[in-house]
């Protein structure tokens, strides 16, 4: 860590905080088959969130994480309408928090961190998502992906957080567990922390050059409060 006191911590949500992925494969195995398509499972589904749900469905259409550029821009909306009906009708009941997520949550907000999320996921499920698994009310900020004209990897919700807080690059935190954080981490010039578990499209982590890695988010509590 530079002798910059990290003061922001910024969270991905899927694949970092919250296991998601059970639900998101029901609701986009439902959306293809529901066109025609031939269903996708659990496994294929983990290798191909992470860059919003058009991609997702996109991906689960192509059964590749190309995209198959045949497909029309009408059978796409088509097919993220039934997405977004689907996975709402989950209730997110199969998604769970990562080990330690909560406790580390608690601690970084006792010791006068700011917390934000920053996710790639469509706006509106985020909020319900946060109560559900009571961690809402630590977070100063929840953005989603399409609350900006750009989504990680591009800066620009992070560089809104840092004009709002009025801080520097190097005095906030990007905790994410794909490339998409932490090149967007690198592109706004912040520490990036990588967490093996989440997705990546089937990459290490670490391949993506992250400032730190760790196999559990508590660990990010060695790296901030020793620094702060």
């Amino acid at each position: 860590m530079s002798s910059e006191i990290p003061k922001l911590v910024v969270f991905d949500l899927d694949g970092t905080l919250l296991d998601s992925v059970p639900d998101l494969a029901i609701a986009a195995d439902q959306a293809v088959r529901q066109l025609g398509y031939p269903g996708v499972s659990e496994c294929q589904v983990r290798d191909y969130v992470g860059n919003g749900a058009d991609i997702l469905i996109g991906r689960a259409l192509s059964q590749s994480l190309e995209i198959n550029p045949d497909l029309s821009p009408a059978l796409l909306k088509e097919a993220r309408t039934y997405f977004d009906e689907f996975y709402a009708a989950t209730g997110h009941r199969l998604s769970q928090l990562y080990a330690g997520v909560k406790d580390t949550l608690v601690k970084l907000h006792q010791e006068g961190f700011t917390l934000a999320v920053v996710t790639n996921k469509p706006s509106h499920f985020v909020p319900e998502i946060l109560q559900q698994h009571q961690i809402a009310d630590y977070f100063s900020d929840v953005i989603g992906g399409d609350d900006f004209e750009k989504r990680k990897p591009d800066p620009m919700a992070l560089n809104w957080l840092l004009d709002k807080y009025g801080l520097k690059p190097k005095q906030m935190m990007m905790v994410g567990d794909s490339k998409n954080d932490i090149l967007a981490a690198r592109n706004a010039g912040c520490h990036s922390f990588g967490l093996t578990y989440g997705y990546n499209h089937g990459e290490p982590i670490a391949d993506s050059g992250p400032d730190y890695v760790a196999d559990n988010i508590s660990e990010l509590l060695d790296i901030v409060l020793v620094s702060a």
